[in-house]
């Protein structure tokens, strides 16, 4: 099967005057379609500039990125721009709703760019939005809405343009645990309906909703095991 995230020796450098701060040292990885990867390590480890260049935000410095097929790696902003509106579903920690949009509007966004009518729009937002049992919530604005929602609310906005892949960075960090399992169970789903998640986090109980864990330590891959193997070790 052919991966849907293929990672080639990428390299990731940032200068600062003459001094070059080498963040990624020679990445490979292959994600399949329907899997569900956790990015694990260390602050410095380089697993959010990992997040950045999978989420196409960012562009690597050396290496190859085929996404679904596509060469990713050079691509100028304007293209990254339409796959990542195409190809990928953002969730993050903050959530990143507009806050003088409804929940509907927000879930709505990312058809906007894909040129759906507003009519079309709106019932598309209504369905995803039954999904979680958010319908009598849709007209309320992110302040109106509790952290859980909030998440909830963000990632049906992921999900409503069908992406390739979910791109999770640490999507619980500021929901109690409760709220967290609730917002991992919409994951687990999401995942057994056959979406690709990946998921950046620090906390090992929220990996381990995971069924495969990459490691990365000062910019290299250190460990990379399938959920059974991760038991094995733990």
């Amino acid at each position: 099967m052919e991966p849907i995230i293929h990672l080639s020796d990428i390299q990731k450098s940032y200068y600062m005057g003459k001094q070059e701060l080498k963040v990624l040292k020679g990445i490979d990885l292959n994600i399949l379609k329907n899997e569900y990867v956790a990015l694990m390590g260390p602050s410095g480890s380089g697993k959010s500039t990992l997040m950045n260049i999978l989420g196409c935000l960012d562009s690597p410095t050396g290496g190859s990125y085929i996404l679904n097929g596509q060469d990713v790696s050079q691509m100028p902003d304007n293209d990254l721009a339409n796959v990542r509106n195409k190809e990928i579903g953002f969730v993050f920690q903050q959530f990143n709703l507009l806050p003088r949009l409804t929940a509907a509007e927000n879930v709505a966004l990312p058809l906007v760019y894909a040129g759906i009518s507003k009519k079309r729009r709106t019932e598309i937002a209504m369905e995803v939005l039954e999904k979680v049992s958010l319908t009598d919530r849709s007209h309320h604005k992110p302040n109106e809405l509790s952290g859980g929602q909030c998440q909830r609310v963000a990632i049906e906005r992921a999900l409503v343009n069908n992406p390739s892949i979910i791109l999770a960075d640490e999507p619980t960090g500021n929901l109690d645990t409760k709220t967290s399992i609730e917002i991992m169970d919409i994951f687990s789903a999401i995942q057994a309906s056959g979406n690709t998640v990946v998921l950046v986090t620090h906390e090992e109980d929220i990996a381990n909703y995971a069924k495969r864990v990459v490691r990365l330590r000062d910019g290299v891959i250190e460990s990379d095991r399938k959920k059974s193997e991760s038991l094995v070790h733990a």
